[in-house]
């Protein structure tokens, strides 16, 4: 059965592949750009299934706006996948005051203001099902990407908060958490803070561990976000690539191992 899908962030990159998987096996796509330019090629093919819409997510009353025009010109909303976001790379101490609002900013309540939009539609109609973008590294993290790894772990509670809240009005909630992926989030698509020379061996050896083989193909991706939307009980969380799980696995076992080794510390601070 056809959905209609709204997808920020479909300029580029995993929106724009999504959308299009929706469109030809013959959803209806709503999808949000800065630019609707980059949505011509989509709009030449796939004609009425597809309606572009300019939007910059930091916007509040556009967002509602955007979701209002989104429900009067299909009727409904079934998905949102919250996809507009970017990196921002630079150590900590680099990061400019403004550099750190707009990450958190985009990331975090942009997100935020299309998930309170969409969701009176979604409760009006009994039914929904919401996908914020996250990644990987709202798990873990990496360094050079503090600001990034903040904005994520955000989105990370935000949601699975949301998943409590929501699911008696028969909404579903998940987490899509890539790991890396060739596409541009490290190119044209990411900002840069301003180097300082005590952090380049750091800068150093994270750029060594980036091999070929840890970035996923994003054509790749669609399939699994299909049988996403398609599951009748979707997960609250799902992994995109074969890097996150291991990753993820090492990480937590060294996290378990910590909190038990000062368990006994951690206990007696509870007085009682």
């Amino acid at each position: 059965m056809a959905k209609t899908i709204f997808i920020t962030g479909a300029s580029r990159g995993f929106g724009k592949i999504w959308a299009e998987a929706f469109l030809k096996r013959g959803d209806k796509v709503i999808a949000t750009a800065r630019n609707t330019e980059s949505l011509d090629d989509l709009v030449a093919a796939y004609g009425d299934a597809i309606l572009p819409i300019q939007l910059d997510v930091n916007n509040r009353d556009q967002v509602f706006a955007a979701i209002g025009q989104a429900k009067q010109h299909f009727g409904t909303i079934d998905v949102l996948i919250n996809n507009a976001g970017y990196g921002l790379f630079g150590t900590i101490e680099e990061t400019s005051e403004q550099e750190a609002r707009d990450q958190i900013e985009t990331n975090v309540f942009g997100l935020l203001w299309v998930t309170q939009a969409v969701l009176p539609v979604m409760r009006a109609q009994g039914h929904g099902h919401i996908i914020q973008v996250s990644s990987v590294l709202g798990i873990v993290t990496l360094p050079v990407l503090g600001l990034y790894n903040a904005s994520k772990f955000a989105v990370e509670g935000l949601t699975e908060t949301l998943a409590t809240e929501v699911k008696g009005f028969g909404i579903n909630v998940s987490l899509i958490e890539p790991n890396g992926f060739a596409t541009d989030w490290a190119g044209a698509s990411a900002a840069s803070t301003t180097p300082m020379d005590v952090y380049e061996p750091v800068k150093a050896a994270f750029q060594a561990g980036l091999t070929d083989d840890i970035f996923g193909v994003p054509e790749a991706t669609a399939d699994a976000v299909l049988k996403l939307v398609d599951a009748d009980n979707p997960p609250l969380r799902l992994f995109l690539g074969k890097v996150a799980l291991p990753w993820v696995k090492q990480v937590y076992a060294g996290r378990i191992a910590e909190w038990e080794a000062w368990d006994e510390v951690a206990s007696a601070a509870h007085g009682k």
